[in-house]
């Protein structure tokens, strides 16, 4: 196990008093190679009933930059076209109710014009929502997952503002066609048997601790469950999405003033 690094920085959002529940989801990876998942996210998030909804990570495959949804840019790709109806869907939701989008590994390079374009709030990782007389830590994830020392150090790279400004750089294709190759190592690194490094146990008790909560709520590691961390602590891990998958992995985790946690199955769209 890889020393635990310094305590982040906990931002807070307490949530207006007349909100009643709040939708939480992650890492729904939306490509159009997989149609049947946008459309159960789709109707998820168009027709929800909850006051806000939270999105923590990995909403997209890969995210490239905000460029991607500027049609000037002469993208008219199909995976151009399919990242600006992502975001007309996004336009429809955010008109409705809040939603906040946290940063993953994945979409990273969602920035500020892509925030203005889809009308989501940016959700600092980690959050602390006070909603339901309870402090729900909020995270992607990826942080906490320590034994992946080559992952924490690609995790530090990316996220360097001068990092990310000089990749920005770079044309739309060739940033595309990165994408793709790292896309093509993560499908290689399933196919032997290589899955996503757990969180960190003793770091997620640190966490809650320094943030005052008893429950921290994260996705990433594709490996939906709930642990008892002890001293009435816990993690409640978000599954991913993929309507192709038997059974299909759709689900919402749903906060109430009127019950605990439920985890909620999004029906697949026929």
């Amino acid at each position: 196990m890889s020393p635990a690094p310094a305590l982040p920085e906990f931002a807070e959002l307490a949530a207006p008093p007349g909100w009643r529940a709040v939708d939480l989801l992650s890492d729904v990876h939306l490509r159009p190679e997989e149609p049947a998942t946008f459309a159960a996210w789709e109707q998820a998030v168009t027709h929800s009933d909850a006051d806000a909804l939270f999105i923590l990570g990995d909403l997209f495959e890969v995210w490239v930059g905000d460029d991607a949804l500027d049609p000037a840019v002469g993208d008219d790709s199909p995976l151009g076209q399919f990242e600006r109806r992502c975001a007309e869907v996004l336009r429809g939701a955010t008109a409705r109710r809040p939603v906040y989008f946290m940063h993953g590994n994945r979409d990273f390079l969602f920035g500020p014009r892509g925030l203005q374009a889809t009308g989501m709030q940016l959700l600092h990782d980690p959050t602390v929502l006070l909603f339901a007389g309870t402090r729900w830590l909020l995270t992607h994830g990826d942080a906490l997952c320590l034994d992946d020392v080559a992952y924490q150090q690609f995790r530090r790279q990316v996220h360097d503002p001068a990092w990310q400004r000089a990749s920005l750089q770079h044309p739309l294709a060739l940033r595309r066609q990165m994408a793709r190759q790292i896309r093509q190592a993560s499908e290689q690194r399933k196919d032997q048997g290589l899955g996503y490094a757990d969180v960190d146990a003793q770091a997620a008790r640190a966490w809650l601790q320094a943030a005052g909560s008893a429950t921290l709520i994260h996705g990433h590691t594709h490996m939906p469950a709930e642990h008892d961390l002890g001293d009435g602590m816990r993690r409640l891990v978000m599954t991913d999405w993929e309507a192709e998958a038997r059974p299909p992995r759709l689900e919402i985790l749903r906060l109430s003033t009127a019950a605990g946690p439920q985890r909620i199955s999004v029906p697949a769209v026929a």
